[in-house]
């Protein structure tokens, strides 16, 4: 049974496969603000307004035509292509965390119905039950209970497991070990050190990557995204105290809270994620205007797409483009 809290998820709906896709899940639904001046300048624009309905979301997933193409490969998976119907899914997140996105947009594109359990970014005694303490959390049961940590594990781990017929999910979940390390600022952290990789016998890695550059380029632009592309969305969401206030009143409303929990959600996680935000501009070395180092990093994974392919995995997306 689903735990307290969850909702039904149905990948089906392409409802929610649009909202998946939106800025290839790294950017959350609500409004952009840009100068038009920049957005001309980096993005493109015509001179237009400054208000821009998901300005950068539009420019990173090709906006609509990505959407588009992405429904339509949806539709053509056939049943084949998914495990066994025991796989039971529960995803803990918070709505807009951008890693969160991107597991829901794997799920999504690859037709796997899960449950949703929306976290207090607060109280977070929705996942009490863990040590683990970050979102996303995957809890998957294909015959005995798992937890998953960290969303590339989990979606190579998820990945692995559609393709090779050769491993229980356990024995899978086994190949991406945690390894301790320390921070410079002397944070315990745990890392994985091989998150980018599907763990698949020759034939399989044969079929799913024909040349071996196909597999290179995509490990080095899902930890491009992971390293780079991830790290501008806070400094752009939660600019100002008015903006990260706006953000987390979208955040309850979404999540659902109760009055008390909403308030202090609201409150404290604006408060919180705007110095997050002036943290992590300081220490990537952002520009004034964070909006133009996101325009970059847009233009920088449009430029290595090229013209000549619908997604980097060529006529339908690979784990780079999720």
């Amino acid at each position: 049974p689903p735990p307290p809290g969850a909702r039904p998820h149905r990948a089906g709906k392409m409802a929610a496969a649009g909202r998946a896709w939106r800025a290839t899940a790294l950017l959350p639904a609500w409004r952009l603000r840009a100068p038009r001046r920049a957005y001309s300048t980096a993005a493109g624009g015509g001179g237009g307004g400054g208000r821009l309905l998901l300005g950068a979301a539009f420019a990173l997933g090709g906006g609509a035509g990505l959407y588009l193409a992405a429904r339509h490969r949806l539709r053509e998976h056939s049943a084949a292509e998914l495990p066994a119907g025991n796989l039971q899914l529960t995803l803990y997140q918070y709505k807009t965390c951008p890693f969160c996105s991107k597991v829901r947009a794997f799920l999504d594109y690859h037709g796997l119905p899960y449950e949703i359990v929306e976290v207090n970014p607060i109280m977070r005694k929705e996942i009490k039950f863990s040590s683990y303490r970050k979102v996303p959390i995957l809890l998957a049961n294909a015959g005995s209970p798992l937890q998953l940590n960290d969303s590339s594990v989990i979606i190579s781990a998820i990945k692995t497991y559609l393709i090779s017929k050769r491993n229980s999910l356990e024995e899978i979940v086994s190949f991406y070990p945690p390894m301790k390390t320390v921070t410079e600022q002397g944070k315990e952290v745990f890392e994985y050190g091989n998150k980018y990789w599907l763990m698949l016998d020759e034939k399989e890695t044969k079929r799913v990557y024909p040349v071996k550059e196909v597999r290179v380029e995509e490990m080095k632009w899902r930890k491009w995204a992971d390293d780079w592309l991830v790290h501008l969305i806070s400094p752009n969401v939660y600019r100002t105290p008015r903006e990260a206030l706006a953000s987390f009143d979208y955040i309850v409303r979404e999540g659902k809270f109760g009055t008390v929990e909403g308030f202090f959600a609201k409150y404290m996680g604006a408060v919180a994620m705007f110095f997050v935000s002036k943290r992590l501009k300081k220490r990537h070395h952002l520009q004034d205007n964070v909006r133009e180092d996101l325009y970059e990093a847009v233009n920088e994974w449009v430029k290595a797409v090229g013209k000549h392919r619908l997604f980097m995995g060529g006529n339908q997306p690979n784990l780079a483009d999720l």
